[in-house]
């Protein structure tokens, strides 16, 4: 296991430049919490009551598939991670030529660039993407995450497609700062005797403590796998904890509780492991 696994993410903050990966890691450490919440759903209505519920255990946020979506809302949101101590991320997964993603990054309905504090993209274009990106992201602060692997059943992003994901990432450390994967990347795409010093974040999708899937291709494994045997950082729940029901706020409540500690008794089993 990577070196830099057997370190707290308190620690680990020192190994990062960039600000928002810097304050993940802090906001991590001081909430005792690896838990990110992905918000399906479409009515602004329950979007603000389930991060309201969950806030206290950190969240992602989805903005752009909201059917009634209004500029208010995102002032909406940047109170509730003020209240609860949270960040924002935009599950954005950009995926066009730099200027094109550049644009909608800082402008179009959305505004990305100026309330969320992560945001990620597809490798595919190339390096050009993340360049787009950067030239608006990095001087906010912002942080990428690229995706290098997906849960789903015959995703494509494996072997070559995510070795050179990891590659792209290494030559724009300042901006990129991990990977949305199903495993550590320490190595991946470097010659065997190469030593591989970069702490990159890694979150998780596709975690679930009841379920092993769904009838659309979802694959899930548990807290304990993906932090503890597979090293990733965040765990990223959605409807393991909102179920279908929004409004059963006592529910979403206790179910984001339960993750949340199967998450850090996993990783503090990690970073307490003997070598």
């Amino acid at each position: 296991m990577a070196s830099f696994l057997r370190q707290t993410y308190g620690h680990r903050t020192q190994n990062h430049s960039n600000p928002s990966a810097r304050l993940l890691l802090e906001t991590m450490e001081r909430k005792r919490s690896n838990l990110a919440v992905s918000v399906d759903v479409t009515r602004s209505e329950d979007f603000l009551a389930i991060i309201d519920a969950v806030g206290p255990f950190v969240c992602l946020t989805h903005i752009d598939i909201l059917e009634d979506f209004e500029h208010s809302l995102i002032q909406q949101l940047q109170d509730l991670s003020v209240k609860h101590d949270f960040m924002i991320f935009e599950d954005r997964k950009f995926a066009d030529i730099g200027n094109t993603v550049a644009l909608q990054y800082s402008s179009g309905v959305h505004k990305i660039a100026s309330w969320s504090h992560i945001t990620n993209a597809h490798p595919v274009p190339g390096p050009s993407i993340i360049s787009g990106l950067s030239s608006v992201g990095l001087p906010l602060g912002r942080g990428l995450l690229l995706l290098a692997e997906m849960s789903t059943q015959g995703a494509l992003a494996i072997g070559p497609y995510t070795e050179e994901a990891v590659r792209m990432a290494r030559a724009h450390r300042d901006f990129v700062i991990g990977f949305i994967a199903q495993r550590n990347m320490q190595g991946v795409g470097m010659q065997a005797d190469t030593v591989d010093k970069d702490d990159f974040l890694i979150l998780t999708p596709g975690v679930g403590l009841d379920s092993q899937g769904d009838a659309m291709g979802q694959q899930y494994r548990t807290p304990r796998q993906v932090i503890l045997e597979s090293g990733c950082d965040v765990i990223i729940v959605g409807r393991g904890i909102y179920g279908k029901d929004p409004s059963l706020v006592d529910e979403i409540k206790q179910q984001a509780k339960r993750y949340m500690e199967a998450g850090w008794e996993a990783y503090q089993e990690r970073v307490t492991a003997q070598t």
